[in-house]
Formats: C-alpha cells, sequence, structure tokens
C-alpha cells in the first residue's frame, strides 16, 4: 500500500464557509502550488503578505484530494519540490478573488480594500531581491 503524499498548500479565510485556495494565473488557467516543504510554503505565504496580499493559512493536505479537486474545478496543479529555488509569487494579483467576502456583510473580515490592485503589487527587481534575503534570514 502507498503511504499518501502529504503536501502544504495555502488557503484564505481557513475553515469558514467563504474558505478559498491560494491558484497562479498561467494564462487562462489556475494552478494550484503544492509544496513539499511546510518552511517552502510558509516563506511564500509570507511573500504573498509581503505584496499587500490577504494572509493565507498553510494547510497540509493529501495530495490525491487536492488533484481530485482540480480535476473538478478545471484547476491546474504543480508539486514544488523541498528545498527547490525560491519561487516568487507573481507581480501582479488579480483584483477581485473568488473566495473574496462580500462587502455588504458587516460581519467580513476582508473587503475589496485589502485585496491589492495590479499596481499597488509591483516590485522592482531590487526590492524582490531585498525581500528574499530578508525572508530568508529569517530562518
Amino acid at each position: 500500500m502507498i503511504t499518501p503524499m502529504r503536501i502544504f498548500v495555502l488557503i484564505f479565510n481557513a475553515h469558514t464557509e467563504n474558505e478559498g485556495i491560494h491558484t497562479v494565473r498561467v494564462g487562462d488557467r489556475n494552478k494550484i502550488l503544492m509544496f513539499e516543504s511546510e518552511d517552502d510554503a510558509l516563506r511564500f505565504a509570507l511573500m504573498l503578505e509581503a505584496q499587500d496580499f490577504a494572509t493565507p493559512t498553510v494547510e497540509a493536505i493529501d495530495a490525491e484530494e487536492i488533484k481530485e479537486f482540480c480535476d473538478s474545478a478545471g484547476y491546474d496543479w504543480e508539486i514544488v519540490p523541498k528545498n527547490s529555488d525560491l519561487i516568487l509569487p507573481p507581480e501582479l494579483n488579480v483584483e477581485e478573488t473568488d473566495w473574496q467576502i462580500d462587502t455588504d456583510n458587516d460581519d467580513s473580515t476582508f473587503d475589496s480594500e485589502q485585496v491589492p490592485r495590479a499596481a499597488e503589487t509591483e516590485f522592482s527587481d531590487s526590492e524582490l531581491e531585498n525581500i528574499r534575503r530578508k525572508l530568508e534570514g529569517l530562518l
């Protein structure tokens, strides 16, 4: 019997009715990054936060569950090997997410002001390199 592979993904609004999984847009498709290492997933989450994106939670999930979800949702997936080269989040983030809570709801913890506009999330190469060095320094 093959042991299920545990991977780590980034979840927004974890354990709520409005839970959403982080995807990267590649062309016209969404791709879920499945990290073999929790530390790599945490670093990626910190880089998203540094881009003023909503802070995701790193969750351990069976890789087969994510693959099945991707098949049903029409998403692609990619396994990020442990200790691979540092993956940087895209410079541009979507303006409105599928998991975003309706801003008319007074109980919401996220609103459209917290999801960055594309122009607000652009970093120069030197700024990204500086962020990368700081994050690596945290290890």
